[in-house]
């Protein structure tokens, strides 16, 4: 291999270390945010909502050496999550490590090498533990890989951003779109805008007296989801799931949420869920776990099943669909679900208090409007997450050719 000579990340990086092993003191209202491996999203620091705080004297106790040449990994629990650090306000966790890469190293290069498959291997072959899997710094700094020349590694690096800067940007654009469809919704079915001004008192407030008060049973939609197929034994008998592209998607909460799908079952598993098949377009809420998260099926290259631990809602009524998953997503139909979440050890609800939550729906004349204006938007949104998957793919396959340096770059072109 011309040119590439063999390292590992302790010789590309000026330090290598992991955040604090203890709890600091946490403030409700902080300027900085406690981060952990669970924070590290798509190259990116996500803070949450529930992510702690802390105030500054906590920073300075226990900050880290960030710099613009840092780059966060999980290395505790979730293995392998990578985050870049952009002078965000935070103090790290121990399940997340850090490194800062030498300026005689192209910093995006190294990122690419650590959201590689063969990281990701590296990491699951030489983690310790059975129940919560962790990574020593040890072995983080042995991982060994080839390095070009800086020119090489600038050109390789750029392809690679530059796929992932367009999934951004379609992301960028599908979040600004259906901010849009939610505002209109708001204006409309929150504010009553282009409604009856005679009002009805109901637990949601004044609502115009032309709407319709009904539970989720009442509404013209399937309800149903991966346990409606049989009982646990019959399901574990005739369902096999593959970690290797097969007849069909299983669709799971965690795939909605990255946009990718890589869970299958064969024919015969699919043909046994018959009862949760999948087309695109259904509205698919988490039940089990992460309580409320709302999606849209995408519409993929094969065949859906619906996972477990949610629930599918197919409107048998068109106009219905975009209603209820802006409903559910971003009104009251958040706060609702809450209400009926229980279980102790992980939060949970049923499809029977699901069918009995309350809405409102207006004229159906109203209803039509509003989808007509929305269904442009949500048909770009999915034609945008449609171009992300093949990005995704295209990303992924070009990914360990041009790190091992299998694959010329000079020879591609997106």
């Amino acid at each position: 291999m011309a040119e590439w000579i063999a390292t590992n990340l302790e010789e590309c990086t000026d330090v290598l270390g992991d955040g604090l092993h203890g709890t600091p003191k946490y403030t409700e209202n902080g300027e900085y945010a406690f981060v952990n491996g669970n924070n590290l999203v798509d190259g990116e620091i996500l803070i949450k909502k529930e992510t702690k705080r802390v105030d500054y004297s906590q920073y300075e106790k226990y900050k880290k050496p960030l710099t613009d040449r840092t780059i966060l990994v999980s290395i505790n629990g979730t293995l392998g999550n990578v985050g870049v650090y952009n002078s965000e306000k935070i103090i790290l966790g121990k399940s997340a490590c850090f490194f800062n890469v030498k300026e005689s190293v192209d910093k995006d290069f190294i990122y690419y090498i650590v959201s590689s498959p063969a990281f990701k291997q590296y990491l699951e072959s030489n983690a310790t533990g059975t129940t919560i899997k962790n990574i020593s710094l040890k072995q983080m700094r042995k991982y060994a890989f080839s390095l070009p020349q800086i020119s090489e590694q600038k050109r390789i690096s750029s392809v690679l951003r530059g796929i992932d800067e367009k999934i951004k940007n379609n992301r960028a654009i599908n979040n600004n779109l259906e901010q849009q469809a939610v505002l209109l919704f708001k204006k409309w079915f929150n504010e009553f805008n282009n409604t009856s001004r005679s009002m009805l008192e109901t637990r949601f407030g004044l609502i115009p007296d032309s709407f319709k008060l009904l539970k989720n049973g009442e509404l013209p939609l399937v309800v149903t989801d991966y346990v409606a197929n049989g009982s646990f034994a019959s399901l574990k008998a005739n369902v096999t799931l593959c970690q290797e592209p097969n007849y069909a998607y299983f669709i799971r909460n965690t795939d909605l949420k990255s946009g990718t799908f890589e869970v299958f079952v064969d024919e015969h598993s699919y043909n046994f869920l018959s009862k949760s098949t999948l087309f695109g377009g259904e509205i698919i809420i988490s039940n089990v776990g992460d309580v409320g998260s709302v999606f849209l099926c995408p519409k993929l290259d094969k065949p859906m099943t619906l996972g477990n631990n949610i629930i599918m809602l197919r409107p048998e009524q068109e106009n219905l669909r975009y209603y209820l998953y802006i409903w559910f997503k971003w009104l009251y139909g958040q706060s609702l679900i809450q209400g009926i979440k229980g279980g102790s050890a992980q939060p949970k609800f049923n499809k029977t208090d699901f069918k009995n939550l309350p809405i409102f729906l207006p004229p159906d004349d109203l209803l039509e409007q509003f989808h007509q204006i929305v269904k442009p938007m949500f048909e770009l949104i999915d034609e945008n997450n449609t171009e992300n998957q093949a990005l995704t793919i295209t990303r992924d396959t070009l990914l360990p050719n041009l790190m091992s340096g299998e694959l010329d770059v000079s020879n591609i072109e997106i």
